[in-house]
């Protein structure tokens, strides 16, 4: 047992921070009940109330206040919302005031301030329509039982002083009533606008992870991703299982963006971003990495399956994916599959990975190519140069002084 749990503190106002806000407004109202029966039993020494209704009131007052306590306890469990349990006490309060005036002698005007008091409460939770009904039914109720006392014992309550008391009661209340709705108005704005906020902030969180054109998670969060689990594989979190990262790039994407223009482009990297998706399991991860370039952690996972998973997605992405102006062409991409090294930094990951990429470039694309231990990217970059330069050289031997030809650049 912790010693948060164990204090009585705890075991009293427990451990929900509503409901311990709930609790502190019901100390203030049992501080009033506290008040109000102070008065009744002061008048019941002095001869002025009448012991059993009193006895009677106090009883339901504390028996009330302790029903109230159980009910914001279990309010949780109940389902009960703030506003009505305020609700509740509110109207309870406000009946017990009302039926103490009624006992108390010539110290009765003092409980008018106290239903002043419940009602301003009564604006921490209730809406203003509620407030408007709290009013009514509180202003309502005391004319009522003044108009009764004023009949039943005019002596002990003259109806010129009752109708003082009235006019002086309905304004207050009304006026705290009026406080009090403005003040639930003011609570609802700002709480409304606090919620905004938060709704606005995740949403740029959302958009600082994930990539607008895709909406896949970009380069940032993937590396976060990465870093996450390449921590878990050295911690020996994933029980001796280590995990790939692949590297993939659409093939001649370049040449769809020139010929078809940029808006053909977006829409094959969206689709393809759709299919390789939904290629791919549960619990790996795809991003775009930048330009027509995406980076996939497969987490606990052997080569094997990894080139597995990614012959499903080079299936999926070449059956599935049609560009609208030019539905002949069909969208390959190239990967290069690289495994975790114990040690070995994210950035080293994924430098094989790239290189892997690039020789399956070189050997024809359209393919999945796993690293080689100790590959880099430049590495496959100058074979993969080397190759197309070969390919590209003329036959006839090359005359007196003249330059040899520029291998071209790596194709897209």
């Amino acid at each position: 047992m912790t010693t948060e749990t164990a204090t009585p503190y705890a075991l009293i106002l427990g451990h929900d921070a509503g409901v311990r806000r709930l609790l502190h407004y019901w100390a203030l109202g049992l501080a009033l009940y506290v008040v109000s029966l102070s008065m009744l039993w002061f008048e019941v020494w002095m001869g002025e109330a009448p012991r059993r209704e009193v006895i009677w009131l106090s009883a339901a007052s504390v028996g009330g206040a302790a029903v109230a306590y159980g009910l914001i306890r279990a309010s949780v469990r109940l389902g009960m919302t703030p506003a009505v349990l305020n609700n509740l006490q509110c109207v309870y309060a406000i009946t017990c005031i009302i039926c103490a005036y009624a006992l108390v002698g010539p110290v009765r005007g003092v409980t008018l301030s106290i239903l002043v008091v419940v009602l301003v409460f009564g604006g921490f939770s209730a809406t203003p329509v509620q407030m408007r009904a709290l009013c009514v039914y509180a202003v309502s109720l005391l004319g009522l039982t003044m108009l009764w006392k004023t009949q039943t014992e005019p002596a002990r309550y003259p109806w010129t002083q009752e109708l003082a008391h009235f006019v002086i009661a309905a304004t207050m209340m009304t006026a705290a009533a009026y406080m009090a709705e403005m003040l639930s108005r003011l609570r609802r704005t700002l709480k409304q606008r606090a919620q905004e906020l938060a709704e606005a902030l995740d949403r740029i969180k959302d958009m600082a992870r994930h990539d607008e054109l895709t909406q896949l998670i970009n380069r940032r969060q993937m590396t976060e991703t990465l870093q996450q689990e390449l921590a878990r594989i050295q911690r020996g979190q994933r029980g001796g299982e280590s995990a790939c990262v692949a590297v993939i790039d659409i093939d001649h994407f370049k040449r769809v963006n020139d010929t078809l223009g940029h808006a053909a482009g977006d829409a094959v990297l969206r689709s393809f971003a759709r299919q390789a998706q939904a290629a791919i399991r549960r619990h790996d991860t795809l991003a775009r990495w930048g330009g027509e370039e995406f980076l996939l952690l497969l987490p606990m996972t052997a080569p094997k399956a990894a080139s597995d998973v990614l012959e499903r997605m080079r299936r999926q992405v070449h059956d599935a994916v049609r560009i609208d102006a030019d539905p002949s062409l069909r969208v390959t991409f190239s990967a290069g599959l690289a495994q975790a090294v114990a040690g070995e930094s994210v950035d080293a990951t994924i430098e094989r990975a790239d290189a892997a990429m690039y020789r399956a470039k070189r050997d024809g694309r359209d393919r999945a190519v796993c690293a080689l231990p100790a590959e880099t990217r430049d590495d496959a970059v100058q074979a993969q140069a080397g190759a197309e330069g070969r390919r590209s050289r003329p036959s006839a031997p090359l005359s007196a002084g003249a330059a040899p030809p520029v291998p071209p650049p790596p194709a897209g």
